[in-house]
Order: C-alpha cells, then structure tokens, then sequence
C-alpha cells in the first residue's frame, strides 16, 4: 500500500516516506503518526485517538504531542503556522488535509481479458503513462486530466530511442487503484508515469511521479501550478514541463542500469549507454572510449542509427577540440557515419539534428543544415537535443539571433539536462557577434560552472572580457583555455571547423587577448625543458 500526495510516496509496506526519489529519514513514532492521521484523513482525529494508536495509550503530555506533529510536518514540507497538509482544529483535533491517492490493489483489464503472458520489455527503455486522478471533485474536470495524458503519451512517443505504451492500453487502468510491479508486467515496461489533477480557484495544480516498475524506485518526482486560462495552451505548456523533466532522469537510469550490468551481459544498447557516459565529459580519453563501445554496438547492430550518429559526433569532437591525430581520417569518418544514421532513419529527429550540425561543423552547406535542424525541431519539439544542435547551426550560418531563440528553448526545454553546459556556450558566441559582451560573460560564467574542464566557455570568456578592455581576466581566461588546449592558435582553431567563419568579433577578441602571444611563449618554453 502507498499514499501518493503533492510529490511524496509514503509507502507502508517498506516502512519508508518518499520525496521524488529520495527516502526522507522520519523516526518509527512519527511514521505511526503519519500514517494514522492519513488512513483516517476523511475524519478530524482526537488527541486520545493519536495516543491510543501511536503510543497505545501512554501518558503523552501536549508539548510531545506537538512536538511530534512538528516534526511530521516538517518531512512533508508542511509547518505549525501553515498547515498545508495537517491541520489543527483547537479543541476537536487534528486531521490530514491534502489530497491523497492511493496505490494498493492489482488492478488491470479483467482478468479474462489479461494476455496468457506478460510481454517482454524491450531492450530499450519504455514507460507507460496511467491515467491522472481528477482530485478536484469535479466529473466535468476529467477530461482535462485525460487530455493531459494524451499529450504527454504523444510528446514522450516522438522520442525515438523510447518505447510508448499506446493511451488505450494505459487506459483499462482508469479509476483503479495499481499495484506498480504488476502495471509494468502487465504492459511490459521499465519505467510508469502517474499523476494528478486538481482544478481550484482559478488554478490548475498537476502532480508527476516517474517510477521504475520492478523494484517501485521513485526516480523523479514535481508538482506544476499554472492559472487556468487556455486549456489547450495550458495542456501543451505542462506537457512541455514533464517532459523536459522526466526525459533526462529517465536516460540517467537508463545509463545506471547499463553501468551495472556485467560485460558478458551487454547488449548494443547498453554499450550505446556507456558510450554517451564517456562523451559527456568532453575529454580526448572519453572520447577515445566512447569510439571504440560505440563501435562495439554496431558490430552487434549494424541498423542502429543512435550508435552511428554517436560515434560521427565523436569523431566531430576530436575534430573540433584538436585532438584528433589524423584530422583527415577523423573528418571523413565523421561525415561517413553521419550519412550511414541518416540512411538508417532519416525521420529520427535527433539523427536530423546531429547530422545537421556535423554537417555544419565540416562540411558548411548552410540550406541543407538549417532546412534538417528545422525539420529536427518541426518532429520533436519537446527536444533539448534538437534545440541545442539547432542553435549551433544558426550559429555557424551567421544568424546569432535566431541562434540564442534556439539555445534559449533548449534551455527551457530541459534546464536540468547535463550537456546544458553546450547551450550557454553557443549563446555565448552567438552574444559577441551582436556585440552583447556583458551577457556573453554571463552565459561564458553559467557553462563553465557546469563543466569547468570544457574549453569553450574560456573562449567565450577570454574573447568578451578582451572586447571590455577587462584585459587581466582576459588573460586568465586565456590561460585557463591553453591549460585544457595546449595546441590553440588562431590559426589552428579556425582551420578546425567552419565554426570560425562567422566568428569575426570572436577572433578579434582572441587577438586583443594575446591568444596566440600567450600560446607561442607557453611552447617556447616546453621546448627548453
């Protein structure tokens, strides 16, 4: 049996109270507490019922009655002078106010209906998204709930690398109370998305909790509240919100459960997984790896586009940050495998997306980059990883306004994403070339805080600081970046990439820095060691 209420999980059969995916530490007594007052919540509650049950009828004085009631509120986010969720009525007593949802029963189609089997998980990750409960009380209210699941089941099924449950099969789970586990036999999915809708006053309050089926792990957990003006606005504005926050979660577990598995276990999948965990760091060993699990991947899928177009980026990275031994060799294979993905699935969103800015990056026919990260974004609108290429592209094809839209809809399409650090980055090339210095050093500021070891941020820095006449931090930045690229020049980073053709304040910037001064003395002295 679990209680679902606002983004907690108080689970009674593991003994445990949930905030999103974190256990919150509450002391037996105050569990007993909690969970009287929220099995009798339809009711006001006396003191001596709470003494009976809890302390079963011990001499409990007030100042420990409210100490403890204190101290439960306190884990479920409530307090003495708000009282959002325990309220205290003087002389009558107390009751649990919030609303509640349970999750107890195996439920499901009738049991004549039910598959003799359950279906197999597929390899990759898959989620079925329930049903939301109508909490405001309001039958009428109960299409907007299920127009919420409807938008959400689409916008998560345009992501090509997860496997969506279709809403008439989540469906037959309607006004049931579920047991987890057997939702994701019945379905056979990894992960469920529950949720809940309450209209009041005007607002509209919407409940998420993304759980893993098998072991009943809460991932993620949130809680949205908008005005309710447009009802279809409103839908595609909170479907646009729980998407962008359960789809990283939901690839971190993902890459968890590949990090767990034992070599001889692996699928295509899981070193695809282990892959795009080498690359986040952006480093010339990570990259190296990712290269070569990638490659793993292929031998044992040739069709998996995701793994080709992973290993093109690779291959474009080790380009574009000079680490690549042979450039040639790594240019063309980047090329080569980017039109291997797009051969494979040309209707991928993020295979149109990647190409597009490989294809930007080395090769510089803007129509053709900008008309595939348009279409990128036209299929998955819900997509950081779209936006974010899409940013780049424009970038590249020397459009820095429509490229900082592009980076700022990444943003608020996943402001959790751990690549975030990519999107200020490009915003803040694009800030210079408007001659926004000021703004370029804040995006520069935010990027490096996320990957201090990324050098595109110390270039960013260097440049804007270089342009304001702030020449000692520009020499820091400049430092900073050698340290992460010994190997800079001008000359040699514009020969790397097309990036550098639309980069001219850039540029002038590195050189008010004394980039290459600074680079030409640093391997004078190598060379007398």
């Amino acid at each position: 049996m679990r209680y679902l209420f606002e983004d907690f999980a108080f689970d009674l059969d593991r003994r445990e109270l949930y905030r999103g995916a974190d256990v919150v530490r509450i002391a037996p007594q105050v569990f007993d507490l909690l969970d009287y007052l929220i099995r009798n919540r339809e009711r006001v509650v006396s003191k001596d019922d709470l003494i009976n049950a809890v302390w079963n009828g011990r001499s409990v004085s007030d100042a420990a009655l409210t100490t403890r009631l204190n101290v439960a509120r306190s884990a479920i986010g409530d307090s003495g002078e708000e009282q959002r969720l325990i309220k205290t009525l003087p002389r009558k007593g107390f009751r649990f106010v919030g609303q509640v949802q349970e999750a107890r029963e195996v439920a499901g189609p009738d049991p004549g209906d039910a598959p003799e089997s359950a279906p197999a998980v597929p390899d990759k990750p898959s989620i079925a998204v329930l049903p939301f409960a109508n909490m405001s009380g309001d039958p009428e209210q109960e299409y907007f709930a299920d127009g919420m699941v409807e938008e959400i089941t689409t916008a998560l099924s345009r992501f090509k690398w997860l496997f969506v449950i279709a809403r008439n099969s989540s469906f037959t789970f309607k006004g049931k109370a579920v047991d987890i586990k057997e939702v994701g036999r019945r379905l056979g999915v990894r992960y469920v998305l529950q949720g809940a809708v309450r209209n009041a006053s005007g607002k509209v309050r919407i409940t998420g909790q993304l759980i893993e089926a098998a072991t009943g792990a809460h991932i993620w957990a949130d809680k949205f509240e908008r005005d309710m003006t447009d009802i279809f606005a409103l839908q595609d504005e909170v479907t646009a919100a729980v998407v962008s926050a359960i789809q990283p979660k939901l690839f971190q577990a993902e890459i968890a459960m590949a990090t767990r598995r034992r070599p001889e276990d692996l699928t295509a999948y899981d070193f695809y997984l282990r892959a795009i965990q080498q690359v986040r760091p952006a480093t010339r060993e990570g990259l190296a790896e990712a290269v070569r699990l990638v490659q793993r991947a292929l031998e044992l899928d040739p069709g998996f586009a995701e793994a080709a177009v992973l290993a093109g980026a690779s291959h474009t990275e080790n380009v574009v940050r000079g680490y690549a031994i042979d450039p040639q060799f790594d240019r063309k294979e980047a090329i080569r495998l980017m039109r291997l993905a797009l051969s494979l699935d040309d209707g991928d969103p993020s295979t149109l997306a990647s190409a597009a800015l490989t294809s930007a990056l080395l090769v510089g026919d803007c129509e053709t980059e900008i008309e595939m990260s348009d279409q990128a974004v036209k299929l998955n609108p819900n997509s950081y990883r779209a936006w974010n290429c899409r940013g780049w592209v424009y970038k590249i094809a020397g459009q820095p306004e429509e490229a900082i839209r592009s980076f700022e809809r990444a943003m608020r399409m996943s402001p959790v994403d751990p690549q975030l650090y990519t999107a200020f980055t490009g915003m803040g090339f694009a800030l210079i070339e408007l001659r926004r210095f000021d703004e370029a050093i804040i995006a520069g500021k935010k990027a490096l805080r996320q990957n201090p070891s990324y050098p595109g941020p110390y270039r960013c820095l260097a440049s804007a600081f270089a342009h304001l006449g702030r020449d000692a931090e520009a020499r820091e930045a400049a430092a900073r970046m050698l340290e992460i690229d010994p190997a800079f020049t001008i000359s040699a980073w514009i020969a790397r990439s097309q990036l550098s053709k639309t980069a001219k304040l850039m540029i002038e910037g590195f050189r008010k820095a004394g980039i290459d001064r600074v680079s030409r003395a640093r391997l004078h002295r190598q060379a007398n060691l």
